[in-house]
């Protein structure tokens, strides 16, 4: 299988069929991500269709000293930054509260199912900037320096944002849910 790289080549030399292969190597990572970010997840597919048919009108714009799947995630987070922008979005995330009844399943499901639904709110309630470090480190377990790249942020300025996150929702969990729960969600 090609890597990005050639891919990219193929591409910019008119062989758009193959921007299928980046598509169906990204997609699911793309969505996840920005599911994460919205908490929606017809938005969140919405918005990646959006991501990468901007990229494919971008893609002359990329330069390959950098890795493709950073410059892409960056496309991501700054479009779906721009949607929370024009959203304005003051709402609370609502769980469906079928999602979270299931009489056949063991009152330990239930809990988690519920202790799960608590953190994906305080993971909402979060800033733009400490939700988008959160999530990549947490969700994508990503490294400090992939999120620095993907973010062009320092290193520091990632650990910075994640201790910052944390502390938010360590006291937004404190205040739902109690303090025991949140050293096993957060192992902080």
């Amino acid at each position: 299988m090609p890597d990005d790289q050639e891919l990219i080549e193929q591409i910019l030399a008119g062989d758009h069929e193959q921007y299928r292969q980046i598509v169906d190597r990204y997609k699911g990572k793309i969505v996840g991500y920005l599911y994460r970010m919205i908490g929606n997840m017809p938005d969140a597919q919405d918005l990646a269709q959006d991501v990468f048919i901007k990229t494919f009108y971008r893609l002359h714009d990329y330069r390959p000293e950098y890795r493709f799947s950073s410059w892409l995630y960056r496309i991501a987070s700054n479009h779906c930054f721009d949607e929370m922008r024009k959203r304005k979005r003051t709402e609370q995330v609502e769980i469906d509260e079928e999602q979270l009844i299931d009489p056949d399943t063991p009152e330990t499901t239930l809990l988690k199912k519920e202790r799960d639904a608590e953190l994906e709110r305080s993971i909402m309630l979060l800033d733009e900037e400490y939700r988008e470090v959160f999530v990549l480190f947490y969700i994508h377990r990503l490294s400090y320096r992939e999120i620095s790249e993907r973010l062009t942020l320092s290193e520091s300025s990632v650990q910075m944002r994640l201790f910052r996150a944390r502390k938010k929702m360590k006291d937004s969990l404190t205040k739902t849910m109690g303090g025991g729960a949140i050293y096993e969600m957060l192992h902080v």
